[in-house]
């Protein structure tokens, strides 16, 4: 009895640790964030420190020269894009009204329903009110404001990703040998020396492998939409880039953003609705063929543990959770696959389907050494 007592006990305990870490991993995003995305950084990068370092280039160089070409690439993207994006800024009302006006016939339903309500609500407001309300209305930043606080935010956590990474990749292999001697047994080296391997280099090839598909995708994007005639394309693909790594609901962000930006830039509605279609039909191409084609045979996860991966981080810390989530999740189903203990979170977060025959004709064998 006292023992089911104190497993239970234990099991509450389990619990409330593990909603302490998600309360915890809540209202530390700033500070978690950038760590997170350091340690990533620092293991998709780690075989090319190797391989640098077999050419007879040391890891702290090796670490400079690749954080440095990481660090000029997204500064030379960033200056391409920023200006667009501020002048967009101002011209988000005008671009509305110009929408607005060319979906006027889809449009008036929604305004009709719209003005009957507030006529109910103005005529429930005269009978019920004993006098006028007085109605304080808090004035909210612009959104170039809003815009340039995102930046400066985004930019703050990328330099410290960057920094952390650099540190890292420079180290060499200093923590895993750390990593390693913190274990007392041989076996217990051995098998932490391997999971952490493993993590890199599944990490690092997934990663890789998805920047380069969405590299690609984002310069077939903005190919298409330059043939199209549609103002700016290379933001566009920019933009193609960046979703792209956000699993489901990345081609969708992008398709809507770039189908309202051509109905605002071009005459025809028929010819902008081709945009939209035409990013659609990239990105489904790319992500039901390529992607499954190239990255399936290294990234074998459950489809269902991915989606509910992306929606919870998505809720936990927005879009940069959702970026981050899936890469968490190849580390995390390494680690269930090199520690006996989580074997059975890391048989469902596989993609494969179990065989039943085979482990029903295992089991006598297993019984074997009992008899």
């Amino acid at each position: 009895m006292i023992l089911k007592d104190i497993a239970a006990i234990r099991r509450l305990l389990e619990v409330l640790v593990l909603i302490a870490l998600f309360v915890t991993a809540y209202f530390a995003k700033d500070l978690l964030l950038p760590i997170l995305l350091g340690f990533i950084i620092a293991l998709t990068l780690s075989p090319l420190i190797r391989s640098l370092e077999k050419l007879g280039i040391a890891p702290p160089l090796g670490a400079v020269m690749l954080i440095g070409l990481v660090g000029l690439v997204i500064f030379v993207l960033a200056g391409l894009s920023a200006g667009t994006v501020a002048t967009w800024a101002d011209d988000i009302p005008s671009m509305g009204n110009e929408i607005r006006r060319k979906l006027q016939g889809w449009v008036q339903t929604v305004e009709n329903v719209r003005s009957a309500t507030e006529q109910v609500e103005q005529i429930t407001a005269e009978n019920g009110g004993n006098g006028a309300a007085e109605e304080v209305v808090v004035k909210q930043p612009g959104l170039l404001n809003n815009a340039m606080t995102a930046g400066a935010r985004i930019g703050g956590t990328v330099a410290v990703a960057l920094v952390l990474a650099l540190f890292l990749l420079a180290s060499g292999d200093m923590f895993y040998l750390k990593l390693v001697q913190s274990f007392q047994t041989f076996t217990g080296k051995k098998r932490a020396l391997k999971a952490v391997y493993d993590v890199e280099r599944r990490v690092s090839r997934y990663l890789l492998t998805i920047t380069i598909i969405n590299a690609g995708l984002g310069i077939s994007v903005g190919l298409y939409l330059f043939a199209l005639g549609l103002p700016v394309p290379y933001v566009w693909g920019l933009a193609a880039f960046l979703l792209n790594f956000l699993p489901y609901i990345g081609g969708v962000i992008g398709a809507v953003l770039v189908g309202a930006y051509a109905i605002a830039s071009f005459d025809s509605l028929g010819y902008a609705i081709l945009a939209p279609i035409g990013y659609q039909i990239l990105t489904g191409v790319e992500g039901q063929f390529i992607t499954p084609y190239l990255v399936g045979r290294r990234l074998e996860l459950n489809t269902v543990a991915v989606f509910l991966t992306v929606v919870f981080w998505g809720w936990l810390w927005g879009i940069a959770g959702a970026l981050v989530a899936v890469p968490f999740l190849v580390v995390f189903k390494v680690i269930c696959e090199n520690v006996t203990a989580l074997n059975m979170i890391g048989h469902f977060l596989d993609k494969s389907s179990p065989d039943i025959t085979a482990t029903a004709a295992d089991e006598p064998a297993a019984e074997k050494p009992g008899a």
